[in-house]
């Protein structure tokens, strides 16, 4: 367990400076909107091409509501969210990319990415609730496929806050989580994965857990609070070729309508717990 203390914290400092070094690109100079109306996904997600290209920095989101359907991070780019600022999720489904590696929808992916975070005082809020519910209604009318099981839609079928797959070097910092349509936030076969001091909350619909560790190698989550209306810490295996290992939990605190700490349920690949 020291390794794994070091080996992210020698990465943390890494990407620190890095970070102190980075440029910072004010994401409304790219045309995005704070005004909670307007649907700024091509402004943000061009302003995140923009500084991929230029070698990285910090895409940064000062106070106001930014509205936006899904987005994809790139590597060496941290989107940072000043206090007062929250991105909002678009409330109609049709804004939201179902990954076709994934499988799953979300607000904001990463996909074999490195170097990436998410960090400031602001908020993500999915407004899962609305958008989950105006899912139902599509499903209803016969314009989007779904087997509705309970009168709920797929979970693959609802956003996610946060879902990052196959990346390394994520730093997930200070934020504030909430609303997902589905689960909040999943890291995926990801390595050296720091989330520290960020408050979720994640009980706005069905299947909203605090967050997903699935097949990841070394992840520290520090000094954080989730209230779920689903399970709180959830370690999963997807794959048989990969397993859950080197994962610490220091100093949170959680609160859950199902389960505090979750393992599996998938029997596919392998879970490996040390003392």
């Amino acid at each position: 367990m020291k390794q794994i203390h070091l080996s992210l914290i020698r990465f943390v400092l890494f990407l620190a400076c890095f970070q102190g070094f980075a440029k910072d690109y004010i994401v409304t100079d790219f045309g995005a909107k704070n005004d909670g109306i307007t649907l700024n996904t091509c402004s943000i997600q061009k302003a995140i091409d923009f500084i991929h290209e230029k070698g990285g920095g910090r895409l940064v989101f000062e106070s106001g509501n930014y509205v936006t359907g899904s987005i994809y991070i790139k590597s060496n780019v941290t989107l940072q969210l000043d206090y007062g600022a929250t991105i909002l999720g678009s409330t109609n489904p049709f804004d939201y990319i179902k990954d076709a590696k994934i499988g799953w929808m979300s607000m904001i992916f990463a996909v074999n990415q490195e170097n990436i975070g998410i960090t400031g005082k602001g908020t993500i809020n999915g407004r899962g609730f609305i958008t989950a519910n105006n899912m139902v209604s599509y499903i209803h009318r016969g314009v989007y496929t779904d087997p509705l099981k309970y009168d709920r839609p797929n979970e693959t079928n609802r956003p996610q806050n946060i879902y990052f797959r196959e990346c390394k070097n994520i730093v997930i910092t200070d934020i504030t989580l909430r609303d997902p349509g589905s689960w909040n936030q999943t890291y995926d076969q990801c390595k050296n994965v720091f989330v520290n001091h960020i408050t979720v909350d994640s009980k706005s619909y069905w299947n909203n857990d605090g967050i997903d560790i699935v097949d990841c190698d070394g992840v520290l989550i520090k000094n954080s609070y989730f209230d779920a209306a689903d399970d709180v810490l959830c370690f999963k295996s997807h794959s048989p070729d990969f397993i859950c290992q080197n994962v610490v939990v220091d100093s949170c605190v959680g609160r859950s309508s199902a389960n505090g700490l979750s393992l599996g349920p998938y029997p596919a690949g392998v879970l490996k717990i040390s003392k």
